[in-house]
């Protein structure tokens, strides 16, 4: 069967290359004699790739050597407790943007630990912009400011990083990781779920500053503590070992492709390709204002929406799968991460002057 080009928002697409490796070594991982999934994460092996992998990571990025880089279980939406958890005292408050659903779902979570102090709100343009950089002002006194770079519902993202000045900035990554180069030294905390632009659903990555671990209450639960997973390598208990691989083998590969510029460059092509192809019709739209439209997810109506579901049937036949748009917001949606390749794009383009022919 031949594979299709997959627009899913996540669990997303992986690399071809990486997929062909993996099944290469399931039953036997370097004359191991059996598969990664099935090795001890405390043995020689996996400790090799656990370690290969964080060290690849860390290049990646340019993670400088004050951060600690955790790979943890429960997805992102675990980081909207456990960051209030370790960084929020007790009386204290945090500032956060609330630009899209995801953030809403963080703002909601930390308000079970402590005073929130929504510093941006733009949830009366149906989250369709973003503040202007340098528009909000910070508290000195907030234990942390955080904000989500790129919100994958709405596809809109910041097209700078917030400047909170001392007070540590926390990122959910999850639909931008790894897409193009940041200053990692800019932020106190980055977490990420990884089924976007890292590997398979099961891992979050955590990459948090030395002096923000530690901070956790007594009554915080040790699997909820950065300290107790920073201090045992990842191992306090049985890590999602088989995504960690995985994820491994996605950071080798991004390397060979020319690391985070590189894939940058190609990401920012594939994402004028879909927005000029939009712009340049009538029969489609993107709501998002142009300075702050998605890289990552690109959503799009049809001007008939009773079209939608031709549209998303014929594109089926043609191979592009997985544009349905998120329930909340209707149309359509293309997930471009880092395994879609320009090849992808271009074909959804070309589908798309087609259909409008056709049915326009």
């Amino acid at each position: 069967m031949a594979r299709v080009f997959n627009f899913s928002a996540g669990p997303a697409a992986l690399p071809e290359a990486v997929l062909k490796q993996a099944q290469e070594e399931m039953l036997d991982w370097h004359g191991a004699g059996m598969s990664v999934m099935e090795m001890s994460h405390r043995g020689k092996e996996f400790m090799s790739i656990a370690e290969q992998a964080e060290a690849d990571l860390r290049e990646l990025m340019a993670i400088p050597d004050n951060y600690k880089v955790l790979f943890l279980q429960g997805g992102a939406s675990s980081q909207f407790a456990m960051v209030p958890m370790n960084l929020m005292a007790e009386g204290d408050e945090a500032e956060y943007f609330l630009t899209g659903a995801w953030s809403k779902k963080a703002i909601a979570e930390a308000k079970r630990y402590g005073k929130v102090n929504v510093v941006a709100d733009t949830s009366d343009s149906k989250f369709t912009t973003l503040p202007e950089e340098g528009s909000v002002s910070f508290s000195p006194d907030a234990d942390y400011v955080h904000y989500t770079p790129n919100e994958t519902i709405q596809g809109i993202e910041f097209n700078y990083v917030p400047d909170t000045g001392a007070v540590p900035l926390v990122a959910d990554m999850s639909s931008t990781i790894l897409s193009r180069p940041i200053d990692v030294s800019r932020f106190g905390i980055i977490y990420a779920g990884a089924q976007k632009n890292v590997g398979p659903a099961g891992l979050t990555i955590v990459i948090v500053r030395d002096d923000l671990i530690g901070g956790a209450g007594d009554q915080v639960p040790a699997m909820m503590n950065y300290a107790t997973h920073a201090e045992n390598g990842s191992m306090y208990n049985t890590p999602p070992t088989y995504s960690w691989y995985l994820a491994g083998l996605v950071f080798a590969w991004l390397k060979g492709q020319g690391g985070l510029a590189k894939m940058g460059e190609i990401n920012q092509r594939k994402a004028a390709m879909l927005y000029d192809a939009i712009d340049a019709s009538d029969f489609y739209n993107n709501p998002v204002e142009k300075p702050y439209r998605s890289w990552m997810n690109v959503p799009f109506t049809l001007a008939d929406a009773e079209l939608d579901g031709r549209f998303l049937e014929e594109a089926a036949a043609a191979g592009l799968k997985t544009l349905k748009g998120h329930r909340s917001i209707g149309g359509m949606r293309a997930s471009i991460y880092n395994a879609m390749p320009e090849e992808g794009v271009k074909a959804l383009v070309e589908f798309m002057a087609e259909f409008e022919r056709t049915n326009g």
